[in-house]
């Protein structure tokens, strides 16, 4: 019984028992109590400062295995630039795969306007029909049927589920659908009904007249709300922390920044392709094979890059798969029910429609400013070009400064940047068209114009708005994301980033209209715009400040989850 005794205090101090081996010397047999510590000569005391590691062994007893290394002696893991290893093998992966989402994002979006505007019967006043009466109506019905999704297919198989049909449709319509457009299109059906209905009714007849283009139109615009910030930034906060999303996910903004410039490139590459082919040729077939080729190639890309992390990295990520609740199957209506209830959900869907009534408020009011100060269109297109340039500028600083924005002031004071900047800019803006016959002989002074004044104002209102948003808005709002559970993350995020984006567009023309209709002119509604510019800023500043207590609240709560698990 003491023999028995001594083996168990011996396995409880962590000593394993040799394997196989003979002792060289005779083993002495010490009684001991309860709760005395164990005496034998083998075996010496146990570690204070770590009682679960392995007791000392006398070293003229060699026939006992060595002691084991403690969890504080293990070799701690390399880092790089101040981050481990692990975080650059999901880092460089999801760089990549950022990167081929927005080159074909570029391609799409510089093809899809083309089409739709240059069909037969077609023209520009066919895109505020489409956006308003196709594109929200089909981004409502995705959310609708990715909620259904989410509720029976896995995160890995609803990724391949939505992302496999874009590449198949841009696929087969190059290869397809266009060169079957004359069979395709009701071209006679819908000029004798032009004919009988009028061209009030131009707009809505070229949508089904070329309703092949037009759903290659509305293909386009989902990839950008889809695939970038439901698959793209989904799949990101799943496998970040908070801590890395911080360092990061600024700086994927140059990575958009490097695919605009090589898509950019290449559309214009297949655009000189088409100019030199011979007469007879379909120019657009041509382009079309080539740019829908890359799309297709860039798409199987980012499949098999997502495929890789699934296999490497997310096995690692020790994620929540702590005492998992039991995700409840909603239906839709209980889906939007629970989120519309949720303060956490409604204040990041008031921060994305603030922004895109905000942007559109002011956007649509300059550039009729920049049409009255260069009428002429190689002035305009020169104009554009130099603001483009800026804004690249501007945003390619705003990247690198954002990182430290975020490790010295934190979430809150970030998530602010954008709408001051929207506020102050907009507000001067908005003060010269409206006191421009105050302000004429201090303008005059500096060899300004009002009209021009407000156009250099206006381009800086802009720029400023559309840097902070990509370097500070879109990480503030992709982060907040992180610390949520899954059944909120990801419904939430579909209806957020798929309804809330549209909505907030299609939501400044509507007042942009209604002002115009009610007052005759945009010129005349310019002071209740500024005055609908206040409120709805405010109306964001207030949202952004409740939801940094509830993103705080959120990440300890998520942290301190994962330290007890």
């Amino acid at each position: 019984m003491a023999m028995l005794s001594s083996k168990s205090s011996m396995r409880a101090l962590g000593v394993s028992r040799p394997v196989a081996a003979k002792p060289l010397l005779p083993t002495r047999v010490v009684k001991t109590s309860a709760i005395s510590p164990i005496k034998s000569p083998l075996i010496g005391p146990p570690n204070p400062s770590n009682p679960f590691a392995p007791a000392k062994i006398e070293e003229q007893r060699p026939i006992l295995p060595a002691p084991q290394a403690s969890s504080a002696d293990a070799p701690k893991e390399s880092t790089f630039l101040g981050y481990s290893t692990f975080t650059w093998q999901k880092i460089i992966p999801l760089g990549l795969m950022f990167f081929c989402i927005l080159f074909n994002y570029t391609i799409l979006r510089d093809t899809k306007d083309v089409l739709v505007v240059t069909a037969p019967g077609s023209g520009a006043e066919i895109i505020p029909f489409l956006k308003t009466w196709v594109n929200l109506p089909m981004a409502i019905g995705f959310t609708i049927g990715y909620a259904k999704l989410a509720n029976i297919l896995s995160t890995e198989a609803l990724f391949y589920t939505v992302i496999i049909p874009f590449i198949i449709f841009f696929g087969a319509f190059a290869a397809v659908m266009y060169p079957m457009k004359d069979a395709l299109h009701p071209t006679k059906f819908c000029e004798e009904l032009l004919a009988s209905a009028g061209e009030r009714f131009a707009g809505p007849i070229a949508i089904l007249r070329n309703w092949t283009y037009c759903l290659f139109y509305v293909m386009a615009e989902l990839w950008g709300s889809v695939v970038v910030s439901v698959l793209f930034w989904g799949f990101a906060n799943q496998i970040t922390t908070v801590e890395e999303a911080e360092g990061f996910y600024p700086l994927f903004g140059l990575g958009a920044n490097v695919a605009l410039i090589f898509s950019g490139q290449a559309v214009r590459y297949f655009s000189d392709v088409r100019a030199h082919l011979p007469p007879g040729v379909d120019g657009w077939g041509v382009s079309l094979n080539g740019m829908m080729g890359m799309v297709v190639g860039f798409g199987l890309v980012i499949t098999a890059i997502y495929y890789g992390l699934n296999r490497v990295v997310v096995p690692k990520v020790a994620l929540r798969e702590k005492k998992k609740k039991v995700k409840s199957k909603m239906s839709v209506g209980e889906s939007f029910t629970f989120l519309a209830a949720s303060p956490y959900i409604r204040d990041l869907a008031t921060l994305v429609v603030a922004y895109g009534i905000s942007i559109n408020l002011v956007e649509v009011t300059w550039k009729s400013k920049i049409k009255a100060q260069f009428p002429n269109p190689n002035d305009y297109s020169a104009f554009m070009g130099n603001f483009s340039t800026a804004t690249g500028i501007v945003t390619f600083t705003m990247m690198i400064l954002a990182k430290q924005i975020f490790s010295k002031f934190g979430w809150g004071v970030a998530a602010l940047i954008t709408p001051t900047m929207l506020l102050l800019t907009g507000l001067i803006f908005f003060s010269l068209v409206l006191f421009s016959d105050v302000l004429t002989p201090t303008l005059a002074s500096w060899g300004l114009t009002p009209l021009y004044a407000a156009v250099l104002v206006g381009a800086a209102q802009n720029i400023f708005s559309k840097s902070s948003k990509y370097s500070l808005f879109d990480p503030c709002k992709e982060m907040a994301y992180i610390p949520l559970d899954d059944e909120v993350k990801t419904k939430g995020k579909a209806a957020i980033d798929v309804i809330c984006n549209p909505l907030g567009k299609s939501g400044g023309a509507l007042i942009q209209q209604f002002m115009i209709i009610g007052f005759g002119s945009l010129a005349a509604s310019t002071p209740y715009l500024g005055i609908i510019l206040l409120v709805i800023v405010l109306a964001w500043f207030k949202a952004a400040a409740s939801l940094n207590v509830q993103f705080v609240a959120a990440k300890a709560a998520s942290d301190a989850e994962n330290r007890e698990n």
